[in-house]
């Protein structure tokens, strides 16, 4: 199937596409046909210009005061479906996020259509192409999508970097579809946001994992230290977040979050495939562990073998000493 038109789901946040959006964006863009967004938030419109610098040249945008206090899954797959109807686009790119997931399954069941979840490389040479990682990422494979449209698709997010196209702002279509009571039983609250002095895991230069190996909770303490004296962020193997030691907000890994940093560091992780998937596209990859025959040092550019509580205050002490 021929890529003629690709919808791109724009999760909104205070207003704003959440970056997995641009990314999505960014690699619909050289999929070759037309590209535009679909958002469904009070404030959607304000972000057509973003969206349009990306690449949207049209953003379907509900603005339903409604659509900022319901659980959004089922009032935004809904509308989705009517607008499919529509305006028939080839494929529909979603972040494999809460949402996206949310949205995407019951778009296709309503739309009877298959969809392809975490989705690692995306092509359209005369049929779409979608690669995934399959048994606990141990294996890449390639589905094709026969001629139903649309072809649905999860994307991890980090799959792609984004990148501007100089664009102008999209222009704004308005979504008046109704929002179904079945919908209305179930309210957004209150939402909460971890409060953090340093950049955000996905977005942070420097990413500083921890694992078992670290010894006990407390111990990540170190690695907060080392974090805030080189601007970055500190991650979290399964382990340790399955063990309570720290919040499921830092897992770096297949369950968790993907991390495309200038540098990270594995302390005490052994390099399960389950986590390495989460990081290996990090452009230098440091491993510091006790044990030399831990699987991460295959994937390092550079391993250190020993005790990190003491080799990291001794780097510690090192940086802090340079900057004077």
């Amino acid at each position: 199937m021929a890529v003629a038109k690709t919808w791109v789901f724009a999760d909104i946040v205070d207003g704003t596409p959440v970056g997995a959006a641009l990314e999505l964006l960014t690699k619909a863009r050289s999929l070759g046909g037309t590209v535009e967004a679909v958002a469904f938030s009070p404030q959607a419109e304000s972000a057509a210009a973003l969206l349009g610098e990306y690449g949207a040249t049209t953003l379907h945008a509900g603005t339903d005061a409604a659509y900022g206090e319901l659980l959004l899954g089922g009032p935004a797959a809904d509308a989705m479906a009517v607008l499919a109807e529509q305006h028939h686009p080839d494929l529909i790119l979603f972040a494999s996020t809460y949402l996206g997931r949310d949205v995407a399954g019951r778009l296709a069941a309503k739309l009877d259509v298959p969809v392809i979840g975490n989705g690692l490389e995306l092509s359209a040479n005369g049929q779409v192409s979608v690669g995934t990682s399959i048994f606990g990422a141990t294996r890449n494979v390639t589905t094709v999508f026969e001629d139903r449209k649309p072809a649905i698709v999860l994307v991890r997010p980090k799959s792609f970097a984004a990148e501007s196209g100089g664009g102008g702002p999209a222009t704004v279509s308005a979504v008046s579809a109704s929002i179904d009571d079945k919908h209305r039983g179930a309210k957004l609250i209150e939402r909460r946001s971890e409060a953090s002095s340093g950049p955000k895991l996905e977005e942070a230069p420097v990413v500083i994992s921890g694992g078992r190996g670290l010894g006990e909770p407390k111990n990540f303490e170190v690695l907060e230290q080392l974090a805030s004296l080189v601007g970055g962020a500190v991650g979290a193997s399964r382990a340790v977040v399955d063990a309570g030691w720290v919040p499921y907000s830092m897992q770096v890994g297949q369950t968790g979050k993907t991390v495309k940093p200038a540098i990270y560091i594995a302390v005490g992780i052994s390099g399960a495939m389950q986590h390495t998937v989460g990081m290996k596209g990090a452009k230098t990859i440091v491993a510091i562990n006790r044990d030399a025959d831990a699987p991460i040092f295959k994937l390092a550019d550079l391993g250190v073998v020993g005790d990190a509580m003491k080799i990291l205050p001794q780097v510690i002490e090192q940086i802090k000493a340079r900057k004077g």
